[in-house]
């Protein structure tokens, strides 16, 4: 007795083939929009001190990852930068010459931290691991300040979170960089703060939703087409008899 996939004609099994490959492109989509490089929480006050963590999840099977490498912005030096250890990471912040000294309170600071790197450590597959790092004073001619980033894993590979974000209405990069946006002075009070974080756990969730509204139609779709080629199959099939 010959099994139904056998007794399959070509096409039918063709069909099988390509709905098998749409599901698996459509389930890569899935991942890869829902892991990369951010900085949380997404917003802080201008003119302000804020402490933000760099959220870095490992998005490879087989390789851990590594090394962090975060840049501060170069054109827009923060006065104060100091980062909180991570156990079993080793963490170095880099000093650059300042073309144009900045002012603060105790006179003028001719160097700045630039860039900041995390080492030794390992990001296992399916874990992420967060950064802290503290910061200030933040510009006040800005709305916001881009953190490019390199994640390393341990087979090599480096991936650069360095492109800007997307206009809105646009579709995201493959490779956004952090981004934390600055709120004028006074809009991020401690309500504000309460409502940050609420609506960035709305934003998860509603993240979560699309992925799993987008693996459940994935399922539906598979499921009809299978049914449709099992019934042209058992069609053909009787036709023969």
């Amino acid at each position: 007795m010959t099994s139904l996939s056998h007794a399959l004609p070509p096409t039918a099994r063709r069909l099988g083939a390509v709905a098998g490959l749409a599901a698996a492109s459509l389930l890569g989509l899935a991942t890869a929009a829902s892991a990369h490089v951010t900085v949380n929480p997404k917003t802080a006050e201008q003119g302000t001190y804020a402490k933000v963590a760099f959220r870095v999840p490992n998005e490879r099977d087989n390789a851990s990852t590594t090394k962090l490498v975060v840049y501060l912005p170069a054109d827009r030096p923060l006065s104060s930068v100091s980062v909180r250890p991570v156990p079993g990471w080793t963490v170095k912040a880099e000093k650059t010459k300042l073309a144009t000294p900045i002012k603060t309170e105790g006179g003028e600071q001719t160097e700045a931290v630039t860039k900041i790197t995390w080492s030794g450590g390992k990001i296992d597959p399916g874990t992420f691991q967060e950064f802290d790092v503290s910061m200030g004073r933040l510009p006040t001619d800005t709305g916001e300040l881009m953190f490019k980033a390199d994640q390393t894993y341990s087979n090599g590979e480096v991936v650069k979170w360095d492109q800007p974000p997307a206009a809105e209405g646009a579709a995201e990069p493959e490779h956004p960089a952090p981004v934390l946006k600055l709120l004028p002075k006074g809009q991020q009070s401690a309500v504000g703060l309460t409502a940050a974080t609420k609506a960035d756990s709305a934003a998860t969730v509603s993240a979560d939703d699309g992925t799993a509204r987008l693996l459940g139609g994935v399922g539906i779709a598979v499921g009809v087409l299978g049914i449709a080629v099992g019934g042209y199959g058992v069609t053909r099939a009787r036709s023969r008899s």
